[in-house]
């Protein structure tokens, strides 16, 4: 139920971004979802793709500084008020979202969110005991 998502610390200039994803393009790594927060002199990219650990290792090899992280894919329901009703179950659980963002695709008729929590195993718990449908890695790496 969980997925592994890379996280790369970037500097702040021209042409930072691009050699993340032309070392990835060469190696055959498929970019899912993506998160891009910044600072003045740094910024924080997060990743799913399709191959953790080679993109992990392609990435180290070319002098970029790379974390892995669990996170949570959710599907969220594609209406007014599908995310709230997600957002509710885990607050009244006094669970914290520490970031969220959305993917590339949608399941079936649902958007897809990925999740970073302050309890993991409890936010999954909490998720699934509120008929909340929760993808397992295998599925999100392929969608």
């Amino acid at each position: 139920m969980k997925v592994e998502q890379i996280s790369i610390f970037l500097e702040n200039k021209p042409g930072g971004l691009e050699h993340v994803t032309k070392v990835l393009a060469d190696a055959n790594i498929n970019i899912r979802a993506l998160s891009l927060a910044d600072t003045t002199d740094f910024g924080i990219l997060r990743l799913i793709v399709n191959d953790v650990d080679t993109a992990k290792n392609v990435l180290k090899e070319n002098g970029l500084t790379v974390g892995r992280t669990t996170v949570v894919a959710v599907e969220v329901p594609d209406r007014p008020g599908g995310l709230h009703g997600i957002l509710k179950a885990l607050s009244d659980s006094g669970i914290n979202v520490e970031y969220m963002y959305a993917f590339v695709e949608r399941s079936g008729e649902n958007a897809v969110m990925i999740f970073r929590f302050d309890s993991t195993d409890r936010a999954i718990d909490v998720l699934l005991k509120n008929g909340i449908t929760v993808l397992p890695g295998e599925k999100v790496y392929s969608l």
